[in-house]
């Protein structure tokens, strides 16, 4: 019984980590960018999109499918960053252990 009791005191003491793992997450702001910076996006720590910046020289029509790849790839920069830095604060929180594959805490 005494086993269980810690136990569920490291499961507490845990959840409150990750708590404050995720009130730290969301308080992060990543940027990505392409095309040299002509495309700028900027993320907030669970992934919403807070600023997108285009620089005035893609605003062609002719260029539409450049500047929808730029976009993309933008997106896709901030998103590996923020992925990043999540992964470092869980292993934080979880004293250097690895989760399983697949398990993407807390969100």
């Amino acid at each position: 019984m005494k086993n269980f009791a810690n136990l569920m005191k490291q499961a507490s003491q845990m959840q409150s980590k990750m708590n404050e793992m995720q009130e730290k997450l969301a308080l992060i702001t990543v940027e990505g960018s392409s095309g040299a910076g002509m495309v700028t996006v900027q993320l907030a720590g669970k992934g919403e999109m807070k600023s997108i910046k285009i620089d005035p020289k893609l605003a062609d029509a002719n260029e539409m499918e450049m500047l929808q790849d730029l976009i993309v790839a933008a997106y896709t920069e901030a998103r590996r960053q923020l992925d990043e830095k999540t992964k470092e604060e869980m292993q934080k929180v979880t004293g250097g252990m690895n989760l399983p594959e697949g398990l993407n805490l807390p969100f």
